[in-house]
């Protein structure tokens, strides 16, 4: 497999960037790379384009470096996206990705097909953070690459709970831990901490839920004059579908957010059954097995009736076997 130290030797200029609306992984996997470049490739410039992430990543040492693009022409030795499942999702970094002399893609996302000339990308990992950890060399990883990687991990495994965490997530988990990160205060201030007004909607979005197929679906919505209402953005309702999933009896959990006239971002979770990045992957979205996303136009219901359609017949095909 690509190691870091090869593919870095003698590059002068490096843009990291991950995918659109980021979330932890993707946040982690772009600091904890910046991190690591910085402490073993000092001649190495390496920036990072990213829209700007939630401010309660900012505990994380290399935050103030990420960049928002800004439409200005700019060429690079190498390019490395990270856990971006297509080109479309790397925004406003994409003419950076089209003008690099070289370019590779690390993720796991088992949507991806590939668009860089070196691609590794490992489905069954638990996050693009992981894969990342196994292109560089441990005893080069400074405690803020760890901090940042370590907590791509957590997110994208829900803190070690999803399905998708295996032995070696913990292993690697566990080497992070050993540079002396402070994990139970990256946990805290990333992944529990709730504003009021988070809570709000979720407590919102809890109440106002729907069962349906005798309640093994679980569906809510959040349209865009109530996220006016209560001041919120789309970050704001990180956790939202990860605690509807958690709901006895429920295999599938859809939560809509509103992002435009009759258009709408679907986020899918699952527990055992039902492949929800093969439902998201057929209305053109994508993801992982238990976890996809997906936007789509068309009026709540109608929606609703269209993915419920993909679900019912992947249960029916499960119980059938």
């Amino acid at each position: 497999m690509m190691q870091l130290e090869k593919e870095l030797q003698g590059v002068r200029t490096v843009a990291i960037a991950g995918h659109i609306r980021p979330d932890g992984d993707s946040v982690g996997a772009c600091i904890g790379l910046w991190n690591y470049i910085r402490d073993n490739f000092p001649e190495t410039e390496a920036d990072i384009w990213l829209e700007k992430p939630d401010v309660k990543f900012s505990l994380l040492d290399g935050f103030g470096e990420i960049r928002q693009p800004d439409g200005e022409e700019r060429s690079y030795d190498l390019f490395i996206s990270v856990d971006c499942a297509s080109l479309d999702r790397l925004g406003g970094a994409l003419p950076y990705f089209e003008k690099a002399g070289r370019t590779i893609c690390v993720d796991h996302h088992i949507s991806n097909p590939g668009f860089a000339q070196e691609n590794v990308i490992l489905p069954d990992s638990s996050s693009t953070c992981e894969v990342l950890c196994g292109l560089m060399e441990p005893e080069k990883i400074s405690g803020a690459a760890a901090a940042a990687l370590y907590t791509g991990i957590a997110h994208d495994t829900g803190v070690f709970q999803y399905s998708c965490t295996s032995p070696a997530t913990m292993r690697t988990a566990a080497m992070l831990m050993e540079k002396g990160i402070p994990y139970s205060r990256l946990l805290e201030e990333t992944y529990y901490k709730k504003t009021y007004r988070q809570n709000q909607v979720m407590g919102k979005a809890l109440l106002e839920s729907m069962r349906l197929l005798d309640g093994r679906i679980i569906v809510s919505v959040m349209r865009k004059r109530e996220m006016d209402f209560f001041g919120v953005t789309a970050t704001d309702l990180d956790g939202i579908v990860s605690q509807l999933r958690l709901t006895e009896g429920v295999e599938v959990a859809i939560f809509l957010n509103q992002i435009g006239n009759m258009e709408y971002k679907v986020s899918l979770r699952s527990k055992e059954l039902v492949d929800v990045s093969q439902v998201a992957s057929y209305f053109g979205g994508g993801g992982h097995v238990r976890a996809a996303g997906v936007t789509m136009r068309g009026t709540f219901h109608d929606i609703i009736n269209n993915l419920t359609l993909h679900i019912e017949r992947q249960m029916l095909e499960q119980e059938a076997e």
